[in-house]
């Protein structure tokens, strides 16, 4: 466990350096961040690969549902809280359309308890949710709502917005914090099967994901990559990183 976490750490900072390096180059040629930044493959390296103990298979099986059933079961089980096509328009209630169908997959999975052990992911109404569902259920539901087109966001508050881009596309050298979109992509689109779209998500439901992973009272990040970047930010850099994401698009 320790020296897993010191390879995280050095690839991490690896990471840091290069998206810092390429944002400093940016810069240079522009008072205001470009959002066409592209950052180089070593990124990848930062890949969460699954751990030993996961029950979670990352391939083909999880990708390839039937969004056709998918629809069916999203229709009575998931539409109240997220709408029918996944365009959530409550703010704590996250949008699905267009997000990666094994991310989908793997989080209905790890809302439910297996083997008279508890969630990997602990909440009561989500818990409730998947509990009559099969991982086959599963599976179609995020291949349907993989299928259907998000609806673009837009940015309230502008300023905190610039300040969430900074960080988004540059990270915090001062804090070793590595740029956002060296695993979600620049557009914020992900990198599937590990890294979710972010772009335009409700930015109440991005902060409150980054504060519990921060706390703990979300740890079902593989290898702990997510727990260990928010270690690295301020309440005010969640904050501001949420404001950007709400309007990328």
């Amino acid at each position: 466990m320790q020296g897993m976490k010191v390879v995280s750490n050095l690839v991490m900072f690896i990471a840091l350096l290069l998206s810092n390096q390429i944002f400093a180059e940016d810069s240079a040629e522009t008072d205001t961040p470009t959002k066409n930044t592209i950052l180089p493959t070593d990124f990848e390296l930062m890949a969460e690969s699954p751990s030993a103990d996961s029950k979670i298979s990352l391939d083909n099986s999880i990708v390839n549902g039937d969004p056709n059933k998918g629809k069916k079961i999203a229709s009575k089980v998931c539409a109240g809280c997220h709408n029918a096509d996944g365009n959530s328009i409550i703010p704590s209630n996250p949008i699905l359309a267009g997000q990666h169908p094994e991310y989908i997959t793997k989080q209905l999975l790890n809302f439910k308890s297996q083997d008279n052990k508890p969630a990997e992911r602990k909440n009561p109404v989500m818990a409730a949710m998947v509990a009559p569902l099969s991982a086959e259920d599963m599976k179609n539901i995020g291949a349907y709502y993989a299928q259907q087109e998000p609806t673009p966001g837009a940015a309230k508050d502008k300023e905190l917005a610039e300040q969430g881009e900074k960080i988004y596309r540059g990270g915090n050298i001062e804090s070793g914090l590595p740029a956002c979109s060296g695993c979600h992509s620049p557009n914020g689109s992900g990198i599937p099967p590990h890294y979710p779209r972010l772009a335009g998500q409700h930015a109440v439901y991005t902060a409150t994901q980054l504060r519990a992973f921060r706390t703990e009272q979300r740890a079902n990040d593989t290898n702990n990559v997510m727990r260990e970047i928010v270690s690295r930010m301020s309440e005010k850099e969640m904050e501001a990183v949420a404001e950007f994401i709400r309007g990328l698009n």
